[in-house]
């Protein structure tokens, strides 16, 4: 039989609205629109990043030092490319009469912007500030109560607000804020005495290329040409590094979940499959009757099976494509993304790709093993029921291979992809395990009183039952919930519970060495039970590592190793008499007060071990052009969670003492003391400090979180969904027997009443194990995730987990018995007749 023939058959047995393969379509259009969605999204905000690279990141090349700027040299090489762009960023404090607000302070100089258009809110394109004129963003305004030609002060200076800032171009490029922007003139920090030496602040230099050149190839010239200097060098094709790497790995983990949501409506997929052939052995036998061969049964029947499967596909990307407008929204000020509609072929061909390959391989054993028998043994079910074909485990096995193939070739880190399937694969393992031992279990318990009882415990462990692909994917989609609950609720237990117990009221950075006392007499003034925690501040960056004998310049490496990225740019040290409060030696020992003689070093010990660095090792420090060699005299363990400041480097204090530096500091007022008034003396007493207030800072990390919990809650939905479309399919392909089994019990006198509750007895004992077995593996993971990955205090709130989990196993229950009542309908007599 001719693929045409094979068609034309097909087409005429195929019901318009897909009877009996709607199981199929519905498993493969959640996963697949899943999928469709995450690709696009990702599409879309990559092809953003793409488009604007060299606006958000204000140059095609830019340039990042801590604590000074270009020296003649350096700024000659850059000039030598392009025309040049230089500011300056640092944190400061704006003041209206007696209200203080913490701002980024950014100083540009004429040039900016060089890409990009600075739009204020009255409609205005402009220019760089001059003078003592400022742009200020609209919390900066909401915050200091000011509008356009009002009077704000900076340091020493007052300044005139020319504008409201409506789109900041290079927003995104300047990362992470500690406060609303103002941007100001060049000039400005110095005239205000922000810049004293040992200030915290960070010069960026930009450059447009006169001429188009390899960007990648630039900075590895510039890295070559001054490979002391501390350079932290981004490019247009890597405007937001951050973000980047943001979008690359959420985006990596929820097509792995979305992967796996798709595997689990693949146990559907074979059970409306299985169905669906048991509903056509008439046809089968009279095709065979007819003369139809194995091979044609299966073609017919595999393109059936293809155009359900196509239909679904479709749908799920359409649907995919339409939600990305509302993920965008969802996501707005997070990601750069234009709440549109995107079309990536690209993520469309994988998305349904990895569909069409799920249907292939669930679809696979019940249409092989519908091909082999004879007409009679089709027309007589209930006598010769259908056998396994293991040609089918082929197919699969290579279908399962091409989604691995498939996952590992698209995914940046293979190992982490990798690993994230095999451990999909060990939980569906231990799943379909724990179903196997839930049958067994149930045929071994004692027979009960009840009628009704006996009947739903039996239909757990009977020839036939389902039981296993219920447990295997219910359990994964329950537990998915559990996981998600337990992460969130444990979050939202650390930020409520621990962060404002450890938490400082203020973050101040640059404070004079020389006033140090002065600021603590001021502190005390407000609150004489304050506690205020000092630290030397400085940047540097590590030139070189390792061994005496074999120290690794980091400018020759082509990657930084995993764990080590204290290795990359410049990063904050200090020094420090006394091991600094919740700090714990690993290994070697603290040195003791006063001491002198060789520069000394201790680090962070998952940073040692990443970049293989031991106790002896050296480190050499590259801090305002000067290099410090260091020998490694201990590894500790730092307490990240105690909102304090966490060094990786601390030295000795001989190694930095004499380096131009400011103080940096925490404060921590009595419960109950107002804030307001410390703000405002300190900002009038410090005019050069900057004070960061916690709360908001929080607050912004608070809201991240919140969207990222967002989509992946999104994501792993998609799972459960799945998993109630393979209890509709488990329901679905039982619904033969199941129908036989009713028919029996109402001849023998039972009610519509009784069959119901034996439905509702078996469903309720099947949902009860796996509650259990959603709460243990969902905790589990959950724990994992909490404690190892994010490092915080394991803080679930049960009462929410128990909730969640409640509501997951009542909508199994609704599906459940809504599936079932087609069987209370079933009339005894046209049933019997039909056997």
């Amino acid at each position: 039989m001719s693929w045409a023939t094979a068609w034309r058959i097909a087409r005429r047995d195929l019901n318009a609205r897909f009877k009996g393969l709607r199981l199929l379509l519905v498993c493969i259009f959640l996963g697949t629109a899943a999928l469709a969605a995450i690709g696009s999204l990702t599409a879309a905000i990559e092809r953003e990043l793409a488009a604007n690279g060299q606006a958000f990141l204000g140059g095609d090349v830019q340039v990042e030092l801590w604590q000074r700027s270009l020296n003649d040299e350096e700024l000659g090489a850059l000039e030598e490319l392009g025309t040049v762009s230089e500011g300056t960023r640092m944190q400061a404090m704006a003041r209206k009469d007696d209200i203080a607000a913490p701002i980024e302070l950014k100083a540009v100089d004429g040039a900016y912007p060089l890409y990009g258009t600075l739009l204020l809110d009255d409609g205005r394109e402009a220019d760089a500030p001059s003078g003592n004129e400022a742009y200020i963003a609209p919390g900066a305004a909401d915050r200091l109560g000011v509008a356009p030609g009002d009077t704000i002060a900076i340091g020493t200076e007052t300044l005139t607000v020319a504008g409201i800032i409506e789109d900041e171009p290079d927003r995104l490029g300047e990362g992470f804020q500690l406060g609303p922007t103002i941007i100001v003139s060049e000039d400005l920090p110095q005239r205000a005495g922000l810049l004293a030496p040992g200030a915290m602040y960070q010069s960026k230099t930009r450059v447009a290329l006169s001429s188009p050149g390899n960007l990648e190839q630039i900075e590895e010239d510039l890295e070559t040409r001054f490979p002391e200097s501390g350079f932290d060098i981004d490019t247009a094709e890597r405007a937001a590094p951050g973000t980047d790497r943001f979008v690359e790995r959420m985006s990596e983990f929820l097509t792995l979940v979305g992967l796996a949501a798709l595997v689990i409506a693949g146990i559907g997929i074979g059970g409306g499959v299985s169905s669906y052939l048991d509903a056509r052995r008439q046809s089968v036998a009279t095709l065979k009757v007819l003369g139809a061969g194995s091979s044609d049964i299966a073609r017919i029947y595999a393109l059936q099976i293809f155009a359900a499967a196509a239909v679904g596909s479709l749908a799920g990307l359409a649907v995919g494509v339409a939600v990305v407008p509302i993920l965008a929204q969802a996501l707005e000020g997070l990601l750069p993304v234009n709440a549109g509609f995107v079309i990536d072929p690209g993520a469309l061909l994988l998305a349904a790709t990895y569909g069409l390959l799920v249907a292939l391989i669930f679809a696979a054993p019940p249409l092989m093993r519908a091909r082999h028998f004879p007409a009679m043994a089709l027309m007589r079910a209930r006598v010769a029921p259908l056998v396994r074909d293991k040609s089918a485990i082929v197919v699969v096995i290579l279908g399962l291979a091409a989604i691995v193939g498939l996952a590992l070739f698209t995914s940046s880190r293979p190992m982490l992809a990798g690993g994230f399937l095999a451990g999909a694969a060990v939980v569906l393992g231990l799943l379909a395990l724990l179903g196997w031992a839930i049958r067994k279990g149930a045929a071994a318990l004692p027979r009960t009183g009840s009628p009704i009882a006996r009947a739903a415990i039996a239909n757990i462990h009977r020839p036939g039952s389902s039981t296993g692909a219920l447990v295997t994917a219910l359990g994964f989609g329950l537990a998915a919930f559990v996981l998600l609950a337990a992460i969130q609720s444990s979050i939202d237990g650390n930020i409520e519970k621990r962060v404002p117990e450890q938490a400082p009221d203020y973050f101040v950075l640059d404070i004079p060495r020389e006033r140090e006392g002065d600021f603590r007499d001021l502190v005390t003034q407000t609150d004489e039970d304050a506690r205020v925690t000092a630290v030397a501040a400085l940047r540097g960056s590590v030139l070189a590592f390792g061994s005496e004998d074999d120290m690794t310049r980091t400018s020759s490496l082509e990657e930084i190793p995993d764990g080590a990225w204290a290795l990359r740019g410049e990063r904050g040290l200090t020094y420090s008499d006394a091991l600094p409060d919740g700090d714990e030696i690993v290994d070697g020992e603290w040195w003791g007060p006063m001491h002198e003689g060789e520069y000394l070093v201790s680090i962070e010990d998952e940073f040692a071990e990443a970049a293989g660095l031991e106790v002896g090792d050296k480190l050499v420090f590259g801090v305002l052009g000067a290099e410090i060699e260091t020998r490694i005299a201990s590894t500790r363990r730092i307490d990240w969670e105690s909102m304090g400041f966490n060094y990786v480097f601390v030295l000795s204090p001989n190694a930095l003492r004499d380096t131009p530096h400011n103080l940096a500091a925490t404060v921590e007022l009595a419960e109950g003391t107002p804030t307001g008034p410390l703000l405002q003396s300190l900002v009038r007493e410090f005019p050069s400090t900057s004070v960061i207030e916690v709360g908001g800072v929080l607050q912004q990390a608070r809201t991240i979180l919140e969207q990222v919990g967002l989509a992946t809650l999104a994501a792993a939905s998609v799972a459960v969904l799945a998993g109630l479309a393979v209890l509709l399919g488990a329901i679905a392909a039982a619904r033969a027997s199941r129908t036989y089994d009713t028919v029996v019990l109402r001849v023998l006198g039972a009610d519509r009443g009784q069959v119901l509750k034996m439905q509702l007895v078996e469903y309720a004992v099947l949902a009860g194990a796996l509650a259990l077995v959603a709460l243990g593996l969902g905790s589990l993971t959950a724990w994992l995730v909490v404690t190892q990955l994010f490092e915080f205090d394991w803080l679930p709130d049960w009462m929410e987990v128990f909730a969640v989990l409640g509501f997951g196993l009542a909508i199994v229950l609704l599906f459940a018995i809504g599936g079932s009542l087609p069987l209370l309908r079933a009339k005894p007599a046209q049933a019997l007749r039909a056997l």
